[in-house]
C-alpha cells in the first residue's frame, strides 16, 4: 500500500467518525439514485374519526412518528374540528387513538408520548381548546373514634 492511499484510508476513516459523531446518515438508496428527493414516508390522509350533533366532525390530519423506549415506531396524529365548511384544528395534541365523544360539545382525547397514552384532555369542539382532565379525588373523611 503507498503512502498517498494509506492517508486516503486515514482520512476517510477520520471522516466516517466525525459524520458518525456528529449524527450524520446514511443517504437512502431513493435519494443516492434520483428517484426521491425525501426519504419520509407519505403522510397518512386526512381521516374521519368522530362526529357529533349539529354536524361537528373530528379527524385525524397531521402525523408524526413516534419512537417507543424499545425502538419501536408509532404513528401519532392531530386533530381537526370541522364544521359547516370552518375547520378549527386542535393545538398541541397528538394522539394515538381515536377521541371518544362526551357530550354536544365536548370530545375527550388521550396525549400520546413516546408511544405511550399520556393524560386525557377535554376539547371544546367549537373552539377546538383542549383542557387537561382532572379527576376528583376522593374526600378523606376521618371517623372518630370512640
Amino acid at each position: 500500500m503507498s503512502r498517498a492511499t494509506a492517508l486516503l484510508c486515514r482520512l476517510a476513516l477520520a471522516s466516517s467518525s466525525l459524520l458518525w459523531a456528529c449524527g450524520g446518515r446514511e443517504v437512502p438508496r431513493e435519494a443516492a439514485g434520483g428517484d426521491s428527493v425525501s426519504s419520509a414516508p407519505p403522510a397518512p390522509a386526512d381521516s374521519l374519526v368522530a362526529t357529533a350533533p349539529g354536524g361537528v366532525q373530528v379527524w385525524f390530519t397531521l402525523a408524526r412518528v413516534g419512537q417507543a423506549e424499545d425502538g419501536s415506531r408509532c404513528i401519532d396524529r392531530t386533530l381537526e374540528i370541522r364544521r359547516n365548511g370552518a375547520r378549527v384544528p386542535v393545538p398541541l395534541l397528538y394522539t394515538a387513538s381515536a377521541p371518544e365523544l362526551v357530550n354536544d360539545s365536548t370530545i375527550r382525547a388521550r396525549l400520546s408520548f413516546r408511544c405511550k397514552p399520556g393524560d386525557a384532555y377535554l376539547v371544546d369542539l367549537r373552539s377546538g381548546r383542549p383542557t387537561r382532565e382532572r379527576h376528583r379525588r376522593r374526600a378523606l373523611t376521618r371517623r372518630s373514634r370512640r
